[in-house]
């Protein structure tokens, strides 16, 4: 198999980038100019000047450069979720695609949308001392929509005018950009601020960066979730409207009955008190009337909070488990649509069917910039499957779980101790078998435990004294607590002791691998910190609130905790997009609050006279008796925040909803209404996606494991053989790499999720070199093998579906090998 030398003069079978384009039905013939004649040969049309052809080794070699960047942004667009329509179709277009990609172009966009966000920090609304000259802050977001702009133009010259005007993301930055350029300009010239609801729209910016892919996709789950969930809301409507107008001609004649009044008041109350806020407060007037009148009221919140509202919640989560799966089968199937343009951009008109080590090498260098050479052939010998030394399709597209894979040397099988002199080496042995018995970590359960028992009596002796002392600032029952610091002390020790054994019986690398002996080691060691500075001085006494810490490890015992725990880690990345989300959120709302309410700031002390919230905005200075809801504000950013946090969580929402409507106009209600309804919709997409993370994991344990743990085979290791040519070869970087040297897949690979292994590394000879490759499976390749009898439907349907979109003809795998490598965590071949 020794081609390789003669691999530059091989001329690549699709040339997109280049100067010969295949015969197919979406791609057409090359403009002709004066200075080329376009010659028809084979099926492609190629470049000829005069008489002799370009096919030099030199053109040759600039030929599969492009198509390697072309196969790297086709990875890429598969990697991201990003639209083939989007892809740069011609060489001219390629270096405003690259500018735009690039790392340090992608975080100068990141900062600017950022650094637009963070000026309302420093823009009217805003803190004495933070606030910035008119000046100052309208130049600097200039600065930040000129950085933007240039970023727009150079997507729209490698988009094209008709795509650019028909991506929708792209054309609402663009339109947003028109207006606060504008905005910004007016204000420089005016040298004064005017109502500027606009600002509210910088978060587009912030979204269209290559960073918030994750958090893009959180809104489009909630947005696809919308239409599900539109009839139930018109239907929780009507019966609020239904029951609006019952109420107001059951209760408006009641005396000092003010929540129904008038028909606007009866919906109003109403609203409220499907969020249970106003509850029973709404209902006493009436309610002392006549004791039948609760009837009402108790019908109204049995159909809307207990059964409308829990359907709604069921309608969410089902919504959201349909869109997952077929996110899902969209994002497989488009991954496998990108590796398949890929392959065909790698392959040559010598062999059109396989990729060799030199062009996989090729196109790595650009989709994978920082990969070493050895990490790169470590990666196509695994993927090398059939052990031929060239990858076929369907070994291709393994490549993003493979490429995932960290690679280090295979550590040794023996204790990290066994190379240790006597009588060393032996005790370090004994101390490893010690601390693996399982009654030593029962016994530091039972230690664990029992400082959770102390951290309550002593947190009860504390309140006590505290309760005791006439000044509340005065710090006798810390001294008080120094005399009892000895039984905090030996706890402290045994944590230590543990610490230090299992370092020394299981080594370094392994214990600091596990993320409990991670957390047991921090909380240690600041508890060893917090002991020493209770000690030496009384400014530290809050240090020791960290001592419950440990008590989480006695979670760890009970399986469901174990599950609780787990879905928490599962949810991590998708819990900083929410995260995100909801902050983007708050920032929308905060800007259109403060530009609509921040001027009734000084009215909410002592408003709201003869009113039923008169008492929240009550302040007395002298009495010090305050209602203190006139701290609830929008006066800043900040206070925005905090506000728009307590109408989230719900409770006297309404209280805040009142004052602003009586200081300003009642229809400022509309505000308050419509953050609800939002809230509520992304909330139940919360819960919907929390429920079904821990459904996944019961139910995949019990499916695929046998009611295993899932952290015992939710690690990927991949243990490969290298001789020392292999590695020679990796490291001379003036030669290009082959695969000559990759032998048969079952001598030389080991693929498992529980990390053992058939490689006995005791019998390998000096001429080889294990290597493992790790990584943790997400949730995606969990659900496919979970799901392995619908992806390969999904896998055949598609193929009977795709009309042919290349000019070769290529063999159509089995579906056992398509499913095979669309979840490539669910087949392991030793």
């Amino acid at each position: 198999m020794a081609d390789a030398e003669d691999e530059d003069i091989q001329r690549p079978l699709l040339r997109k980038f280049t100067d010969c384009y295949p015969l197919s039905k979406n791609r057409q013939r090359p403009r002709t100019g004066s200075d080329v004649e376009y010659v028809h040969q084979e099926g492609h049309y190629r470049v000829s000047t005069g008489e002799a052809m370009l096919d030099s080794a030199t053109v040759q070699r600039t030929r599969w450069d492009l198509n390697y960047r072309e196969a790297a942004i086709f990875l890429q667009e598969g990697e991201n979720n990003d639209k083939f329509t989007s892809h740069p179709r011609s060489k001219d277009d390629l270096p405003a695609y690259m500018r735009t990609h690039n790392t340090w172009a992608q975080l100068l966009m990141m900062g600017a949308s950022l650094l637009l966000l963070v000026l309302a920090a420093f823009e009217e609304p805003a803190i004495d001392r933070l606030l910035l000259p008119i000046s100052a802050h309208a130049t600097l977001e200039l600065v930040c929509l000129l950085i933007l702009t240039v970023e727009l133009i150079l997507r729209f010259k490698w988009l094209g005018p008709e795509k650019f005007v028909k991506h929708v993301r792209t054309m609402t930055k663009a339109v947003a950009l028109v207006v606060m350029f504008t905005e910004a300009v007016v204000v420089i010239i005016r040298q004064s601020n005017h109502i500027r609801v606009t600002r509210a729209l910088r978060p587009i910016f912030l979204l269209d960066s290559n960073y918030c892919r994750g958090v893009r996709r959180f809104i489009r789950q909630i947005i696809l979730t919308i239409p599900a969930i539109v009839n139930l809301l018109v239907l929780l409507l009507f019966i609020l409207l239904l029951f609006s107008i019952l109420g107001f001609y059951l209760f408006s004649g009641v005396a000092g009955d003010i929540y129904f009044q008038s028909f606007n008041q009866s919906i109003i109350s109403l609203y409220v008190l499907m969020t249970t806020a106003n509850y029973p407060d709404v209902m006493m007037p009436s309610y002392k009337r006549s004791r039948w009148s609760s009837m009402f009221f108790i019908i109204y919140i049995s159909l809307q909070l207990f059964i409308f509202m829990n359907i709604f919640l069921a309608v969410v989560y089902s919504a959201f488990i349909n869109i997952e799966k077929k996110k899902l089968r969209d994002l497989l199937l488009h991954r496998r649509a990108a590796c398949a343009e890929a392959f065909h951009l790698l392959v040559s008109e010598q062999n059109p069917d396989l990729v060799s080590a030199r062009h996989f090498e090729g196109c790595m260098r650009y989709f994978r910039p920082r990969m070493s050479r050895l990490t790169i052939y470590l990666i196509f010998k695994h993927l090398n499957s059939s052990g031929t030394g060239k990858l076929t399709l369907e070994e291709f597209r393994d490549i993003y779980s493979s490429a995932a894979l960290k690679w280090k040397k295979r550590p040794s099988d023996e204790l990290w101790s066994a190379n240790f002199k006597p009588p060393m080496n032996t005790a370090l042995s004994a101390l490893h078998h010690f601390v693996k018995q399982k009654w030593f970590d029962f016994f530091i359960y039972g230690v664990i435990f029992a400082n959770f028992i102390w951290i309550l009596i002593d947190t009860a002796r504390i309140s006590a004294a505290k309760q005791r002392s006439p000044d509340p600032n005065e710090y006798s029952w810390y001294i008080d607590e120094l005399s009892f610091i000895w039984i905090s002390g030996i706890f402290v020790a045994v944590y230590v002791v543990e610490a230090v054994m299992k370092i020394l019986g299981l080594g370094p690398v392994v214990y600091f691998a596990s993320g409990w002996n991670n957390f047991d080691f921090i909380v240690t060691f600041v508890s060893l910190v917090g002991l020493s500075l209770q000690l030496t001085s009384g400014h530290f006494y809050y240090i020791i609130i960290l001592r419950p810490l440990r008590v989480l490890r006695l979670f760890k015992l009970r399986r469901i905790f174990r599950d609780v725990f787990g879905t928490l880690f599962i949810l991590f990345k998708r819990m900083l997009s929410l995260a995100i989300v909801m902050l983007l959120l708050y920032y929308f709302f905060a800007i259109i609050g403060m530009e609509a309410f921040s001027s009734y700031t000084s009215q909410l002390v002592n408003c709201c006279r003869n009113s039923t919230v008169e008492g929240y905005y009550k302040y007395n200075n002298e009495s010090g008796q305050d209602g203190y809801y006139y701290l609830n504000t929008f006066e800043n950013i900040f206070i925005s925040g905090v506000t728009l946090f307590e109408l989230t969580v719900v409770n006297n929402w309404w209280v805040i909803m009142e004052g602003f409507s009586i200081v300003s106009t009642p229809w400022a209600r509309i505000y308050f209404m419509i953050f609800y309804l939002i809230i509520m919709v992304v909330m139940s997409v919360v819960v919907a996606f929390i429920f079904e993370a821990f459904i996944f994991r019961i139910q995949y344990r019990r499916q695929m494991l046998d009611n295993q743990d899932l952290e015992d085979h939710s690690i990927r290791r991949v243990h490969l053989l290298l001789s020392r040519a292999e590695i020679e070869m990796c490291q001379n970087t003036e030669s290009s790499l082959k695969g000559d040297f990759i032998r048969d897949r079952q001598q030389g690979v080991v693929d498992s999720t529980s990390g053992g292994s058939t490689i006995d590394l005791s019998s390998l000879s000096d001429q080889f070199v294990c290597y493992q490759g790790e990584k943790i499976l997400n949730k995606d390749e969990l659900s496919l093998k979970m799901y392995s009898s619908e992806v390969k439907k999904w896998i055949e349907e598609d193929l009977r579906s795709r009309s042919p979109q290349i000019c070769v003809q290529l063999p159509v795998p089995s579906s056992d090998q398509t499913v095979q490598r669309a979840s490539s965590s669910s087949a392991y071949v030793v």
